[in-house]
């Protein structure tokens, strides 16, 4: 099964972990610009990647204890 592998985990969390990326990028952007709402897209980049490390870990000890 999928599941079982930890690359499978990677791959699952590639994309969102490069979407958070990307809207800490824009919200830097936005700043240094100085345009509306550059904070607003910084804070949702950051809890983006958090809610990714968190979903890593939990799926990382997941599949340890269960093996």
């Amino acid at each position: 099964m999928f599941t079982d592998s930890p690359q499978f985990i990677y791959l699952m969390l590639i994309l969102p972990g490069i979407f958070g990326i990307t809207l800490v990028g824009d919200g830097i952007n936005k700043i240094v610009h100085e345009e509306d709402g550059g904070i607003i897209s910084l804070v949702a980049g950051f809890v983006f990647l958090g809610v990714v490390v968190l979903i890593y870990f939990f799926f990382s000890n997941f599949l340890f204890t269960s093996i």
